[in-house]
């Protein structure tokens, strides 16, 4: 496991974006072997996308022979709706960068069987060859995607009615009207995105904190999901100087200590003007 502090969300953003720009161009994808590439939304990834977008109009990256896999979605609320994830995806990233529409992949909440459209989402991403790089975020109880405090650490794609807490907080978002507020989801679950060859989970500001705390000075808890990603091989959490304030100072300081190995994995590379298709 490894723990990046960055000094504020800014310099976050772009430290895990560079790594999502130098994972894709290592891999060379080609038509006969894409990179696959998990995703969050919320407000944390934002920052992450806004650098992914600037570094394809530089020509730094291509996203031609990327699948993208995303974490979830609202159950009813229509695929048009401001707050679908949907339109946050395509809104935030998908429209800015070369994408083929076909390969990104988000569960349809308003399908006529949900529990097929899950299980049809799992088959993809096998039939993709599994995912290289899941992206993730957490909320401040310490839920990955839609997998709330309670959820097993080997669930898989599912429907997931909402606790009451998360209706109350997404409130904001429709007008603080809890009437319009969708009361489930169709999302990713642990176990899927565990089953990733490599996870990066986003963690920033002070009201993270004690989530981030939870995550790796603790054990692994099902009433903190994200502290399941301690047993994965390969995970990354990057952070900001806030979301360490619930950390003993010896942890940070282990942790700051290795940043000169972690830059490493960020270094400039070569660009996709470098190589042929």
């Amino acid at each position: 496991m490894r723990l990046v502090i960055l000094e504020d969300y800014d310099l976050a953003s772009e430290w895990a974006a560079k790594y999502i720009r130098n994972r894709i161009v290592q891999a060379r994808p080609s038509a006969d072997r894409y990179f696959t590439l998990g995703l969050p939304t919320g407000s944390t990834p934002l920052g992450c996308y806004k650098k992914l977008i600037e570094y394809y109009k530089n020509g730094d990256i291509s996203f031609k022979y990327v699948k993208t896999f995303n974490m979830d979605e609202y159950v009813g609320l229509p695929r048009d709706h401001p707050e679908s994830y949907h339109s946050y995806m395509w809104n935030n990233f998908f429209k800015h960068i070369d994408i083929n529409p076909a390969n990104a992949h988000i569960l349809d909440g308003n399908a006529a069987d949900l529990q097929k459209e899950c299980d049809t989402f799992e088959q993809k991403i096998a039939d993709a060859g599994g995912i290289d790089l899941f992206v993730g975020g957490i909320g401040p109880d310490g839920h990955i995607a839609f997998n709330e405090p309670g959820s097993s650490l080997v669930s898989r794609t599912r429907v997931k009615t909402l606790a009451q807490d998360t209706i109350l907080a997404n409130a904001r978002f429709f007008g603080n009207d809890l009437s319009k507020v969708p009361t489930m989801t169709l999302t990713v679950g642990v176990g899927t995105v565990m089953d990733a060859r490599e996870v990066m989970i986003l963690i920033t500001g002070a009201h993270k904190a004690f989530a981030l705390y939870k995550a790796i000075e603790e054990g692994v808890n099902h009433m903190w999901t994200v502290s399941a990603f301690q047993q994965h091989p390969r995970t990354i959490f990057v952070c900001d100087e806030d979301a360490t304030l619930e950390l003993r100072v010896k942890t940070v300081k282990y942790f700051k200590g290795l940043m000169h190995v972690h830059n490493k994995l960020v270094d400039p590379m070569h660009s996709v003007k470098d190589y042929k298709d």
